[in-house]
């Protein structure tokens, strides 16, 4: 607890952030990250412009839905009212 109020402290003196942005390992992780995100968004981007350029996502889109169908009938959805998993007979809404 004690910890955690200094940390706090020390983290809300703008003289101190002041100094800690300006420090080099800072700077250093800040371009790195900086780096990195914008090096996904560029990969983002081109991996949709794929996509569209290549009818891709019509192919995406419909095996999403054979997967999702695929998945819904293993589990026996949808169910009929009443017709619950712990015996119980009761359906939605019941009580």
């Amino acid at each position: 607890m004690v910890l955690r109020r200094l940390l706090f402290t020390l983290l809300n003196n703008p003289r101190l952030i002041e100094k800690l942005s300006e420090s080099r390992p800072i700077r250093v992780a800040a371009q790195v990250t900086a780096s990195a995100l914008t090096r996904a968004q560029l990969g983002g981007r081109e991996a949709a412009r794929r996509l569209l350029r290549e009818g891709g996502l019509a192919r995406l889109r419909e095996t999403f839905l054979r997967e999702l169908k695929d998945g819904a009938r293993a589990q026996n959805w949808p169910r009929p009212p009443g017709n619950r998993r712990d015996g119980s007979g009761r359906g939605r809404g019941s009580q």
